[in-house]
């Protein structure tokens, strides 16, 4: 039957032809407190109304008016949802889980009485708990952030209300880093030390999880953790060597070296080996500002250092390299906004003795021998088979031997594999490599590590038959020969001595041989003349 409106109340009305055998009419109705599921479909049955009597009695007109009463229709004594595809009921998002409409009763010759009909909506776990935001999480953390300190949270919502328990996914990258200790909290404690400097960002999967509810809904958030440069570091000296120690890698500082001349001041600052003296905050993130000075000691004073750049000048010249072939130098890099954070290390200033000359060797070239043989090594020789031993003279030096130089083939040759030259000037060859009759020219060079001067000489080589000897001196030979020199003279008188001293021996040996056979002789002559079976002839 078709509800005819009531335009003074906005309602959805009902005209019901009800008895009343005892009368009472609108006065059998009551407030009615219901309840209905969300999500119920369209024609669920919210409330029944009661039975007034017997049919055949007076008419009553019923209403629903209020402001939730679009929600309802009457359909006979039955108060029923009225959804639709495009519009459900859906307790979140109603104002208020409560519906209350008013039930107006109109009866022929009385006034219209109304009701209360007061419907709660139930809930239903239909949301699945969400974290609010982009799906990847970002906090930022500092490195200096205790262990066991709630370093961030996450929280979750979830429409329904329903109480949500946070964990760590342990298969995420670094969840060993982090933990939660109460899981409703969503507070994330940190598990284990940051470090910037090997780990500048962390990841970690959250998830938020129903625990009243038997569907167990959950979601998860992927962290992103940032971590932020604390000043935890001190200054490291450039370039510095990296090393393992117990688990950490600590930057072992360089010495630095430079050379000056004594009794000679340069202009401008010392020039240092393998760079200049340089260092850094440790904290890559912060880069402190660096402030450099020299460890006062007895020759500090004759020093100066940029305290901004770290740049070393002599104010003093060195008076003697044999007094003070070096001086060492205790150098420090602070941090300029702590003090307390600083790093040592040492400059090593080389004297050097001045040079006039550079090394040179006596000849242009050498030649030397070599016989192929069977074992590994074998010495390069000269004329006569004597030892080919290359020295580079420089008269700087007393007697013109220079400590400071260094042989080598020139780089770049082509027989470094057979060829190697000591670093005293001798050259091995691999005479098991080489064949008899071939020929090589070496290249050979002489540096004086203190100054970089350098000088050449050329070996030709020539390799010999196994066993064969070294030829002569080609210089030696022939008839004509100059005065002997000092050397030549000193070798023959010790020869003649040698073999004078060797006649006499051998003279004085043959006398006292002699003199023992004659004695034993006459002993025995003797012994014949006593004995009583000999006679003599007649």
């Amino acid at each position: 039957m078709a509800a005819p409106s009531c335009p003074a109340l906005l309602a959805t009305c009902l005209v019901l032809q009800l008895a009343t055998a005892r009368g009472d009419g609108c006065s059998g109705f009551g407030n009615l407190f219901t309840e209905i599921a969300e999500n119920s479909a369209h024609g669920s049955l919210v409330a029944r109304l009661p039975a007034a009597g017997d049919a055949g009695g007076a008419g009553l007109q019923l209403c629903l008016a209020g402001a939730d009463a679009a929600w309802f229709y009457l359909d006979g004594r039955s108060v029923r949802l009225n959804v639709s595809a495009g519009r459900a009921l859906d307790r979140e998002e109603l104002e208020s889980p409560v519906l209350m409409v008013a039930l107006t009763c109109a009866e022929d010759g009385f006034s219209p009485v109304e009701y209360r009909i007061i419907v709660q909506v139930l809930n239903e776990n239909d949301n699945r708990p969400h974290f609010q935001g982009a799906t990847v999480l970002t906090h930022n953390v500092s490195e200096l952030a205790a262990v066991h300190s709630v370093v961030f949270s996450t929280q979750a919502e979830d429409a329904d209300g329903d109480t949500l328990m946070y964990v760590i996914d342990t298969a995420s990258p670094d969840a060993r880093f982090f933990r939660i200790d109460l899981p409703n909290s969503g507070k994330v404690v940190l598990a284990r030390a940051l470090d910037f400097e090997s780990r500048q960002q962390l990841e970690v999967v959250v998830t938020a999880v129903e625990m009243n509810t038997k569907e167990r809904f959950n979601a998860s958030a992927r962290v992103r953790v940032n971590v932020l440069d604390g000043d935890d570091q001190y200054p490291q000296f450039l370039p510095c060597t990296p090393r393992a120690h117990h688990g950490l890698t600590v930057c072992t500082s360089p010495v630095y070296t430079a050379n000056v001349t004594e009794g000679q001041l340069q202009g401008g600052p010392l020039s240092f080996s393998p760079g200049s003296v340089y260092a850094e905050d440790g904290d890559r993130g912060l880069r402190a500002a660096i402030t450099y000075s020299l460890l006062a000691d007895q020759e500090s004073g004759r020093f100066h250092i940029d305290n901004v750049t770290g740049a070393i000048t002599l104010l003093r010249a060195v008076e003697s390299s044999r007094s003070t072939p070096a001086i060492s130098l205790g150098v420090v890099a602070s941090q300029v906004n702590d003090a307390n954070k600083y790093a040592v290390t040492q400059a090593v200033v080389r004297v050097l003795a001045a040079n006039r000359h550079p090394p040179r060797f006596a000849r242009p070239t050498y030649r030397a021998f070599v016989p192929a043989a069977a074992r590994e090594a074998a010495l390069l020789l000269t004329f006569g088979g004597h030892v080919l031993a290359l020295r580079a003279h420089d008269p700087d030096f007393p007697e013109g031997v220079n400590p400071q130089v260094r042989y080598s083939l020139r780089p770049g040759a082509n027989h470094s594999q057979l060829f190697q030259v000591m670093p005293n000037g001798l050259v091995v060859a691999r005479a098991d490599r080489l064949r008899p009759s071939q020929a090589y020219r070496l290249q050979v060079l002489a540096r004086d590590e203190e100054s970089g001067e350098t000088a050449n000489t050329t070996v030709e080589l020539e390799v010999l038959w196994p066993g064969q000897a070294a030829p002569r001196d080609p210089s030696e030979a022939g008839p004509a020969r100059g005065p002997p020199s000092p050397g030549v003279l000193a070798g023959a008188l010790g020869a003649l001595l040698l073999l004078t001293a060797a006649g006499l021996f051998l003279g004085v040996r043959a006398m006292k041989q002699r003199q023992r056979q004659q004695q034993t002789a006459d002993r025995a002559a003797l012994a014949i003349e006593k004995h009583p079976n000999v006679r003599g002839e007649i």
